[in-house]
């Protein structure tokens, strides 16, 4: 029984699909592990939870303003800005 699904399953073809699936654990994880060690407004002791609502802001900026997000900000939203402008500047070519 077992050694048969082994056989369905481990299939040359089916390595996309754990690929895809163990990058979508991967992100999840690492997403859940950040906001429950990180993320200000998560409270996982009891004593911290007691606090009841904090007016941490610069704690809760400083976790909102992350690295990528700040070398993201001044960058243009083009995946490939060279064929962009090729195609809609053609005076320029």
């Amino acid at each position: 029984m077992a050694s048969s699904t082994v056989n369905r399953w481990l299939r040359p073809e089916v390595y996309p699909l754990f690929a895809a699936m163990g990058v979508a654990v991967g992100i999840c994880g690492f997403q859940l592990i950040r906001n429950i060690c990180i993320n200000p407004d998560v409270r996982v002791s009891k004593e911290n939870r007691a606090a009841g609502v904090l007016e941490n802001f610069t704690e809760g900026e400083k976790y909102s303003e992350h690295f990528l997000r700040k070398y993201v900000r001044n960058k243009s939203p083009e995946i490939m800005p060279s064929i962009n402008s090729f195609f809609s500047d053609p005076e320029k070519n």
